[in-house]
């Protein structure tokens, strides 16, 4: 029995005792939210105070970004002049979002303005010379990117041949020389003194519009753009710290009562309209509506969306998206239980340390998505590949401990072209190839991880006795939200618990059973565990690594606790 649920490892973070008790005596706090301020760096009750209470007016002064006076030059210059200007997009959530925020900016200031967003399959990411073409034929002067640009050098010296002006607006780490365009928004310049560094491309769209609407004395606008922002902010999965936070917060309290006729309608197929929204809800339920119509077809319905006419319109276009998410979630399965019965049939793909799976016809826009699923099962560096006539498309992620972009440079002699970061990238590949491919870099997994990388971490902030499980601190807790990266929701640990109430599955994947702990017993749900039920019995002593929540069942409010992992004592 001890053996059960024993593959991954607990990691408790430390703490330092005397400032958490400082913390907990100057923001007058329980000291297990003072302990979950510290973790998150925060040493002083000020810093503490504007953590749990962000305010709009802490938002940065757009004008400290580097080129952005430069930038709004550019633009309003463009409008006195009756220029013709393309917003150049991207086809995921933070790319739609960017570009819609960008485009009722530029409307609300008297611009002629329109926008582009390459399809997926057909264009791929990022600035094309084509474009700058077809923009220029089309009698576009200005162009604006965002999401996308700050690697462009060679389409923004083709552009500015053409005789347009362009303006980058990105996150994105940038190469050593930076495109030489009429104005380069970017907080990751190594010489943009800008204070976050940590911007959404919404986010970077957000401060020109910011910056557009104060020089143009319609300041008081700025807070109507921060529910997209939060959108794509959410959904792009950046650090929920800082500035982020501060869009994130305000954002989700006013997507209850959105007004823009097209966000309102997504609200209403997602199936969260008129209630409180949560980070949850957005990156799970309103972001990929909106990210599958970028995967599935071409993303400007996402963006036509919230230049709906009427309701009625807006539904449809809404349900449109609804239709093409569903589509993306059955072709998502489809591949990934593919994908697993290879992994099940090929003893060498779990014995791998980095498993590389194609397959032929698998739809492009999913893969990526496909591949996550796939470290979240078997915890190893992934990449899934499709095939169509002799030439692989992959998209590839990886665990923390990996860099995966350093893992595709050393076979860089193997890609057509192959580019991303350090957990996510993208490839092409000729499929004659792939088994080099794989045999080398799995060498190169082995030579820069430990077998104990392999093993996955549940990270927890501290023990949390059952009985302390109280409504209250889900209510004192509820400051800390949005959760996202950088500010993870809290993560306990309970020991000697007892399971006192055999198991049960449900929707035939869920587990729900009940614990006790000294005199206090507590429902316990395992989401996607029912596999587990039989594995689990009355009167087993386990040590719990949970969330807490409340859960309102007949007009009856409890706790409830959310097991992230479960070892039997």
């Amino acid at each position: 029995m001890s053996n059960r649920f024993q593959n991954k490892r607990w990691v408790q973070a430390e703490h330092n005792p005397a400032l958490v008790a400082r913390l907990a005596r100057e923001l007058h706090t329980s000291d297990i939210l003072a302990r979950l301020l510290a973790r998150r760096g925060i040493t002083d009750a000020e810093s503490g105070h504007k953590f749990l209470n962000p305010s709009i007016s802490d938002l940065h002064d757009p004008f400290l970004m580097r080129d952005m006076r430069e930038a709004v030059d550019c633009v309003l210059r463009a409008v006195e002049q009756k220029k013709k200007i393309l917003i150049y997009g991207d086809y995921d959530v933070d790319g739609t979002t960017s570009t819609v925020i960008l485009k009722k900016a530029l409307s609300l200031i008297g611009a002629d303005v329109s926008y582009y967003i390459p399809e997926r399959l057909k264009d791929g990411y990022g600035l094309r010379e084509d474009a700058m073409d077809t923009a220029k034929a089309q009698g576009y002067e200005l162009i604006i990117s965002v999401d996308t640009g700050i690697r462009a050098r060679q389409v923004v010296e083709h552009a500015r041949a053409l005789g347009l002006e362009i303006i980058i607006t990105d996150h994105h780490l940038p190469e050593e020389g930076l495109p030489r365009a009429n104005a380069v928004l970017n907080p990751k310049r190594t010489d943009c003194s800008y204070p976050d560094k940590n911007l959404a491309g919404v986010g970077v769209a957000f401060k020109l519009a910011q910056a557009l609407l104060v020089e143009t004395g319609r300041e008081r606008m700025v807070e109507s753009f921060i529910k997209v922002a939060a959108i794509g902010t959410i959904a792009d999965i950046v650090p929920l710290t800082g500035e982020n936070r501060i869009i994130a917060r305000y954002g989700l309290e006013g997507l209850r009562n959105a007004s823009n006729i097209g966000l309102r309608a997504l609200l209403e197929v997602a199936g969260v309209a008129g209630k409180a929204i949560s980070g949850f809800d957005v990156g799970f339920r309103i972001g990929p509506r909106i990210n599958a119509v970028g995967r599935m077809a071409g993303a400007s319905l996402a963006v036509d969306l919230f230049d709906a006419p009427d309701f009625e319109t807006a539904m449809r276009m809404a349900s449109d998206m609804n239709e093409q998410n569903a589509a993306r979630q059955q072709t998502e399965a489809d591949i990934l239980a593919q994908v697993l019965a290879e992994i099940e049939s090929n003893p060498r793909l779990k014995e791998s340390y980095v498993a590389v799976i194609a397959g032929e016809g698998w739809h492009r826009g999913v893969i990526g998505i496909v591949a996550s699923r796939i470290v979240e099962r078997l915890y190893r560096p992934t990449i899934i590949i499709s095939i169509e006539d002799g030439l692989g498309h992959g998209s590839g992620r990886s665990i923390p401990p990996f860099h995966l972009l350093d893992g595709l440079t050393e076979c860089a002699d193997l890609f057509e072209r192959f580019g991303g970061h350090s957990h996510a990238a993208g490839l092409a590949i000729r499929a004659d190839r792939i088994d080099e491919l794989r045999r080398r870099l799995d060498a190169h997994a082995r030579r820069a991880l430990e077998a104990e990388d392999l093993i996955p971490v549940v990270k927890t902030d501290c023990e949390l006795p059952l009985r302390q499980a109280t409504l209250e601190l889900v209510e004192e807790l509820s400051h800390l939200e949005p959760y996202g990266p950088g500010n993870p929701q809290p993560v306990f640990e309970a020991r000697g618990v007892q399971v006192v109430q055999a198991p049960r599955v449900l929707k035939d994947k869920h587990l729900k059973f009940r614990a006790l702990q000294g005199t206090k017993w507590i429902d316990c749900l395992w989401w996607g565990e029912g596999g587990r039920a039989s594995d689990i019995f009355p009167g087993d002593r386990i040590s719990l690594a949970f969330t807490i929540a409340e859960n309102t069942y007949n007009d009856n409010t409890q706790v409830q606790i959310t097991v992230r992992d479960l070892k039997i004592e």
